[in-house]
């Protein structure tokens, strides 16, 4: 007797239909697992994420966020405010800050005790949030082009805080901002300026790419401009920054007024 040969998908509806149907009623039975699972996820991401704003995984030590992968000197100035209160003192009774993100800054230098602060944003501000849009309405902080003379008087603050601002300048406008910086301070002027070149992405914010300037060019381009190192503020920063072991991701800069 001859013996018919199987067909194939007669074999996969008989055979193969049992184990699709199977495999189904297995994946429904743990679906409500897996949609459990994935809420659980999608909830400790929005429990990290406002936790992480309101600055409970921030400290010190790891404050200096990256800006297009590049080292931020404006939080370079939150890490450096303890340092500089030691070395100022009542100089930072009045203090202005000068650089991008400059609402944080003051915000943090608001906090602390018989101290006053204003702020100073030289880029156009595309986004903020309601703190800062409200620190800009009470003229607390304001927007400028800092290339042109600054919308204060002569002796306005104790002390003038700048960061990630004069990186972006070439020498003809720093001729014209670094003595306005000046003006406007009594006791002194400090720089943080930056070691990383910025990247193109930043270009379009910034304008041009930051300069990347050794110490020893910033401290001649002082003498040439008749600005002077003051060295008593620059011997107080460093025995304080050494007592807390502060290590700067910056260039910091102290000139006198």
């Amino acid at each position: 007797m001859s013996r018919r040969p199987v067909n194939p998908a007669r074999r996969f509806a008989d055979g193969g239909g049992a184990s699709f149907t199977s495999a189904l009623h297995q994946k429904s039975r743990s679906s409500p697992y897996l949609s459990i699972g994935l809420v659980l996820v999608g909830a400790l991401l929005l429990i990290g994420y406002s936790y992480s704003n309101s600055g409970g995984f921030s400290s010190d030590t790891n404050a200096v966020s990256k800006v297009e992968g590049d080292i931020s000197c404006t939080a370079e100035v939150h890490r450096a405010i303890p340092i500089l209160q030691k070395a100022y003192g009542d100089s930072m009774h009045k203090v202005l800050h000068v650089g991008p993100d400059t609402c944080s800054v003051v915000s943090k230098l608001l906090k602390e005790e018989d101290t006053e602060a204003w702020g100073l944003e030289p880029y156009e501000i595309e986004e903020t949030e309601g703190h800062c849009k409200s620190l800009i309405r009470k003229g607390v902080v304001r927007v400028a082009d800092i290339k042109f003379p600054l919308p204060y008087r002569a002796n306005s603050f104790n002390l003038v805080i700048v960061s990630d601002a004069l990186d972006y300048l070439s020498p003809k406008y720093l001729n014209k901002t670094l003595p306005e910086l000046a003006r406007v301070s009594l006791d002194g002027l400090v720089i943080f300026a930056g070691k990383q070149r910025a990247k193109v992405a930043e270009l379009s914010k910034f304008g041009r790419p930051a300069k990347l300037r050794s110490s020893s060019w910033w401290i001649r381009y002082f003498v040439q401009t008749g600005l002077e190192e003051n060295v008593s503020a620059i011997k107080k920063f460093e025995q304080a920054a050494g007592k807390k072991s502060y290590q700067p991701s910056c260039q910091i800069f102290h000139l006198s007024s």
